[in-house]
C-alpha cells in the first residue's frame, strides 16, 4: 500500500525527522487557507498523486504550455491560481502512462531556500534479506538519468535488519552524501531516525528525493514517498486508514474486498489461478506459447464459490481480456467449487471469450463433471502445457 507525500511527511515527522511545514488540501478554499496559515512569502503547491515525476508533468487539459504537478507560487493569490488549475484535471507523468492521474488532493507547503539536492531511500533487498540504503549527491527529479549514465554516482548501503543500525552505516550515509563537519553529523543522525521509521512502520520503500541542504546549513526531508507491505497492515491500523483506493485501480480494489490477489497486467488472456507459484508459472507458459497474461489473479487456497465468481467477473470487467485460462491444483481448494464458481459467473456475465479449464486434485472429476454438464463453451484441458496451447489457439481462431 502506498500513501501521499503528505501523509508519508506526517509519519516522518513522528520519528523526529525535519520537513518543511504545510498542509493537504482537498479544494481550492482549502489551498488559499493552507497558505494563510504558512509564513510565505514562498509557497510550493503540490498534486497528490501516487506516482513520481510530478515536477516534470503535464496535465491533460491545460496544454503543453501548462505547469507541472509542483509549483512555486510568490502569493497567496498564485496559490489559489494553482490550485484552480490543478484540481480535478488529469496530471500525465513519466511514471502514469499516458491516461495519467486525476488530481483530488494538494499539499501546501512552505518555500525552502536551497543550497544542495541529495537523493536517500530505504528498500527491502529480497535477494540477500537486507534493507539498502541507497544514497547519491545528485538528487532531484532526474535520478533515473543518474543511475543510468553515471551509478558510480549512486551508494548502497546493507543493513542487517537482525542487527540493526550501526554508527558505520550512519558514516558510510555520510560519505555517499559527500558530507562534512555538522552536516555529516547531521546525515548520521537522519540516516537512523529513517532507518527506525522504516522498520517501524512495516515499509517496504521510503523514498526521500530531494533531501535538501538548506542555505542556513541543515539537512530537510523536501519530498517523501513510502510504500508499506501489505501482509503487515494489520500491526498498523492508523496507517491503513491513510488509503487512497481513488489511487488505485477499480479492479484491485474489488479484489481486495474479496481476499484475492489480483494485478492488472498489459496482455490479453485472463488468468484464474490458485496459489502465487502456479499463478506465476501459468503466466509464463502463456508467454512461451506466443501470447501475454491481462493479469496476475491467486484466488487462494481455501476460495468458496462466491469468491471463485467474483475472481471471474473481475477478469471479465478488463476489455482487453480475449481468452481466460483457469488453472486449478485443488489441495486444500476443492476442483469442483471452482468448478461451481466458474459456472456460476459465466451465466451471469454471459461469457463471450474462450474459456479453457484444466483441473487436478481434489474432486477433479467431479469438477470436470459440473463443466461439463454447465452448457457452456468450456475447453478442458489434460496438463499446463496443453491448456497453455489451446487458449492461445483459441483466442487466434476468435480473432
Amino acid at each position: 500500500m502506498n500513501v501521499h507525500e503528505y501523509q508519508a511527511k506526517e509519519l516522518l515527522k513522528e520519528h523526529g525527522i525535519a520537513v518543511p511545514d504545510g498542509h493537504a488540501a482537498l479544494s481550492v478554499e482549502e489551498a488559499v487557507e493552507a497558505a494563510r496559515k504558512l509564513p510565505g512569502p514562498l509557497y510550493v503547491v503540490k498534486a497528490q498523486i501516487h506516482a513520481g515525476g510530478r515536477g516534470k508533468g503535464k496535465f491533460k487539459e491545460l496544454g503543453e504550455d501548462a505547469k507541472g504537478g509542483v509549483r512555486l507560487a510568490k502569493s497567496v493569490e498564485e496559490v489559489e491560481e494553482n490550485a484552480r488549475e490543478m484540481l480535478g484535471n488529469t496530471l500525465v507523468t513519466i511514471q502514469t502512462g499516458d491516461e495519467g492521474k486525476q488530481v483530488n488532493r494538494l499539499y501546501v507547503t512552505d518555500g525552502v531556500d536551497i543550497a544542495k539536492e541529495y537523493y536517500f531511500s530505504l528498500l527491502v533487498d529480497r535477494a540477500s534479506g537486507q534493507v539498502a540504503m541507497v544514497v547519491s549527491t545528485e538528487g532531484g527529479m532526474d535520478i533515473e538519468a543518474v543511475a543510468h549514465d553515471t551509478p558510480e554516482k549512486i551508494h548502497t548501503i546493507t543493513i542487517d535488519p537482525a542487527q540493526g543500525f550501526m554508527p558505520h552505516h550512519g558514516r558510510a550515509v555520510a560519505f555517499g552524501l559527500g558530507l562534512s563537519g555538522d552536516l555529516n553529523k547531521q546525515a548520521q543522525k537522519l540516516a537512523r531516525q529513517l532507518y527506525n521509521a522504516f522498520m517501524a512502520t512495516d515499509s517496504e520503500m521510503l523514498e526521500i528525493n530531494p533531501l535538501v541542504e538548506t542555505d542556513d546549513g541543515k539537512l530537510l526531508v523536501l519530498d517523501a514517498k513510502m510504500g508499506f507491505d501489505g501482509n503487515a497492515l494489520f500491526r498498523h491500523p492508523d496507517i491503513e486508514e491513510m488509503r487512497d483506493e481513488t489511487e488505485e485501480d477499480p479492479a484491485e480494489v474489488e479484489a481486495s474486498e474479496y481476499d484475492l490477489a489480483y494485478i492488472k497486467l498489459d496482455g490479453n488472456i485472463g488468468c484464474m489461478v490458485n496459489g502465487a507459484g502456479l499463478a506465476m508459472a501459468t503466466m509464463d507458459i502463456i508467454k512461451l506459447n506466443g501470447a501475454f497474461p491481462a493479469n496476475f489473479l491467486d484466488v487462494g487456497g481455501g476460495a468458496t464459490t462466491e469468491k471463485v465468481t467474483a475472481a471471474f467477473k473481475i477478469i471479465l470487467k478488463d476489455p482487453a481480456v480475449e481468452g481466460i485460462l483457469v488453472n486449478i491444483f485443488g489441495g486444500i481448494m476443492r476442483c469442483d467449487t471452482i468448478a461451481e464458481g466458474i459456472v456460476v459467473a459465466a451465466k451471469e456475465v454471459e461469457l463471450d471469450v474462450p474459456l479453457v479449464v484444466r483441473l487436478e486434485g481434489t474432486n477433479v472429476e467431479k469438477g470436470k463433471e459440473i463443466l461439463a454438464n454447465s452448457g457452456l463453451p468450456i475447453v478442458p484441458a489434460d496438463d499446463l502445457g496443453d491448456a497453455a496451447r489451446k487458449i492461445v489457439a483459441e483466442v487466434k481462431q476468435a480473432a
